[in-house]
């Protein structure tokens, strides 16, 4: 059975910088884009980061690009986000998710089979 669990999240500063990382185990880790989404209270689930399978392409939200990136271990099964610059509008739950082998849109979360429980980020201002 397929597993995601994150780590990383807390409270930070305006300015500051977080890493978070996510442990997949259960599925053919190499295969499978993975994606970071985040919800805040009140709004839809959004998307943050993806990256393929072999980990030579990228995709990044205009909120996020320049200050988050993602990159993945496919030796360790885990994918990594790191966020610099962090705002107070970047406060959510994280999600780290699977991509289903075949779809349309990355960016998409529909799209998305196996996802993890979130961990929190929270930027004071």
């Amino acid at each position: 059975q397929a597993q995601l669990v994150e780590s990383g999240g807390g409270l930070v500063e305006t300015g500051g910088s977080l890493r978070l990382s996510c442990a997949a185990s259960g599925v053919t880790f190499s295969s499978r884009s993975m994606g970071w989404f985040r919800q805040a209270p009140g709004k839809e689930r959004e998307f943050v980061a993806a990256i393929s399978g072999s980990g030579g392409r990228t995709y990044y939200a205009d909120s996020v690009k320049d200050r988050f990136t993602i990159s993945r271990d496919n030796a360790q099964n885990t994918v990594d986000l790191e966020m610099n610059s962090l705002k107070p509008e970047d406060t959510a739950v994280y999600y780290c998710a699977a991509r289903r082998p075949v779809g349309l849109s990355i960016r998409n979360w529909h799209e998305y089979e196996y996802w993890g429980q979130g961990t929190q980020v929270t930027v004071s201002s």
